[in-house]
């Protein structure tokens, strides 16, 4: 019989570093191999940490809310026999998978991980208004300004859960751009959830200023965007379109038997017009890779394409893998999926990976256009902005016409400014002609 130490693992990102979250055991617990020990935040997802021992947890070593470097110590477990299986920590080759599919390097089995047993320090927590919630959802609804008393609960014990909080801050979200016209993207796909970094930075009541530690998502974020703007010259072009075409064909879609269980929004139709014009002008697909060898530009002949989402936990960019290969309803229903997966929280490191080229949908926060930084690994970034009734001269007559600006920036070691204005103009002529789509 001994006591063992676990200390926080490459959960397989490449990262150094993760944020503990919530404990789910406490001193005295007792726990098998394979149950729930920790929920850790690293800077791309939120991954569920297994015991790789069973027995009686001692100590915990870090407390919620730090961060700590891979290798670092983080609880011990008394009790487990070191000559018992289920005390042997597996070599490397063998590892463990956690509920979203994030690898666990180094430990645990390559088995389903099974959350144990609510012991009692887990319990929900009711509040003298009369509030059931866990520790973990209250901070959560702390972080994303959310009233735990407006706040319907559907858990069986009549306990708030993560996804009530979640869903009731989209659902504010919503209110809050009642104004959008039907149609408008903030309700068809991405909802636009403010960040914890956000949140937080409203001082609290008597104070002047707050400090945000910059860690996670933030830190992961800030780092990416710093190193892309300081290492690829980015050239920036836009266009006005009329997109009064592609808003019938949205509504065409909508109506359609086909289309019936699927989203359709003109999101959609602009990644439509992405990989068509992706097609026209590779280079735009390209990465920028420095080898010891010298630099190259390594030219993808697919279409992983990312999609810039606004999620709980900031800025996520999951794509959809080998888009070019899907028709417009098979997009579609990956489009609804990513929006979904990003806006519950479930975003996992692979699907954040490999990413080709990106869409920010900057019209759902009423922006007309931008200047985005190109996602680290990509060689553009393309933003599609609000639209909205303007007016618009047709055959020498001025008529209102939906109009929204699509506008881009792009590696300029990779793209020249010929091939930057024919992509961006690929995708406005699909925009307003969306027919352009069937050749």
């Amino acid at each position: 019989m001994s006591t063992q130490t676990f200390h926080l693992p490459d959960v397989g990102e490449g990262l150094t570093e993760a944020e503990i979250v919530s404990w789910r055991v406490a001193p005295g617990d007792t726990v098998a191999v394979n149950d729930v020990l920790v929920e850790i935040e690293t800077a791309k997802s939120l991954v569920e940490l297994p015991s790789p021992f069973g027995g009686v947890v001692g100590e915990l070593l870090a407390g919620e809310g730090a961060t700590v470097e891979v290798g670092t110590a983080i609880i011990t477990i008394a009790g487990a026999d070191a000559s018992s299986p289920a005390a042997v920590v597996p070599e490397p080759a063998e590892p463990a998978a956690d509920a979203s599919g994030s690898v666990l390097v180094g430990y645990g089995s390559a088995g389903h991980v099974q959350s144990r047993r609510r012991k009692p320090a887990e319990r929900p927590v009711a509040a003298s208004v009369g509030v059931v919630a866990k520790p973990p959802i209250r901070k959560l609804a702390r972080d994303l300004g959310v009233d735990l008393g407006a706040v319907v609960p559907s858990g069986v014990a009549g306990e708030v859960t993560r996804d009530d909080v979640v869903r009731h801050a989209s659902q504010a979200s919503v209110f809050r751009n009642i104004e959008t016209p039907e149609w408008s993207p903030v309700r068809e796909e991405t909802i636009p959830v403010p960040s914890p970094a956000v949140v937080a930075a409203a001082p609290p009541v008597g104070d002047r200023e707050e400090s945000i530690p910059v860690r996670g998502v933030r830190k992961a974020t800030a780092n990416a965007m710093t190193s892309s703007a300081y290492t690829a010259p980015h050239v920036s072009v836009w266009v006005d379109v009329d997109a009064s075409r592609t808003m019938e064909l949205v509504k065409r879609l909508k109506a359609s038997p086909d289309f019936a269980d699927t989203k359709v929004s003109p999101l959609l139709i602009m990644a439509r017009a992405v990989i068509w014009a992706v097609r026209r002008t590779p280079m735009v697909n390209a990465a920028w890779i420095d080898t010891d060898e010298g630099a190259q530009i390594r030219v993808r002949h697919y279409v992983n394409l990312g999609i810039a989402a606004a999620t709980p936990r900031g800025l996520l960019v999951p794509n959809i893998k080998d888009a070019q290969d899907l028709n417009t309803h098979g997009l579609a229903k990956a489009l609804e999926n990513l929006t979904l997966t990003a806006r519950e929280g479930r975003t996992t490191p692979a699907d954040q990976q490999n990413g080709t080229i990106t869409i920010t949908n900057i019209g759902v926060f009423g922006v007309d256009a931008g200047t985005p930084i190109i996602n680290p690994g990509e060689v553009g970034i393309v933003a599609l902005g609000a639209i909205r009734q303007k007016p618009w001269v047709v055959d020498g007559e001025v008529r209102p016409r939906w109009v929204t600006t699509v506008s881009g920036s792009f590696d300029h070691r990779v793209v020249d400014g010929d091939g930057v204005s024919r992509f961006i103009a690929d995708i406005a002529s699909v925009l307003e002609e969306p027919a352009l789509l069937l050749d």
